[in-house]
Order: structure tokens, then sequence, then C-alpha cells
């Protein structure tokens, strides 16, 4: 591995390894634009938790919304739950259709954005 940081493949294109430490790689079977939407509730997520981790007081039922997100996002992109190589193909698709769909279901939250 490089000393600054750089990415490396692990076995079988299964693992990403960012300065010695191995992710988990979104399942490659999955179609571009459904990866492309939940990359996109992913960072949206992301930027929700951070936004309710610095808030002055911090609200305790965002951030378990924004981190619920960001759970959703990653088992529907294969980068959580069970290990994408081990499921069938159908299967993985139904799991990141399903999180998709839940995560562009209308929100009750009055917040604008």
């Amino acid at each position: 591995m490089a000393d600054d940081g750089a990415i490396e493949r692990g076995d079988s294109d299964r693992w990403l390894v960012i300065n010695g430490r191995r992710w988990r790689r979104t399942d490659p079977s999955l179609p571009e634009d459904v990866v492309a939407a939940l990359t996109s509730h992913l960072g949206r997520a992301r930027s929700a938790v951070r936004t309710a981790r610095r808030a002055a007081e911090e609200d305790p039922d965002a951030l378990a919304a924004a981190r619920a997100r960001v759970n959703l996002a990653k088992h529907g992109l294969g980068e959580r739950g069970p290990a994408w190589w081990d499921r069938p193909e159908a299967e993985r698709r139904e799991a990141a259709l399903s999180a998709l769909a839940e995560l562009d279901a209308p929100t009750t939250d009055p917040s604008p954005g």
C-alpha cells in the first residue's frame, strides 16, 4: 500500500482498502442509475448527519433519522448488511430498489430542502 493514502483494490473487487482499512464495495451488478440515486441519497444523508451534529442544541431525532437514511442507502448499495456476493442477483436488485423507493418517498418533515 502506498504511504499517501492511495486506494487499493481488495480481493475479487469486493473490498476497497484505504489507509489499510477495508471497506465493502458497492454491488457491481446494480444498474448505474440506481447506484447514482442511492449515492446521491447517501451524500445528502451524510450532510444531514453533519448538520444535526453541529446544531447548537443537538436534535437527537434529526440525528437518528439522518443516520437511518445513511444506513438505508448503504444497505441498498450493498455496502452494509448481508454480503452482496453471497446473495442472488435478483434479491440484491430488489433490496436496492426497495431502499431507493423508501428514500424517495415523501417525508412528513416540514423543514425546507
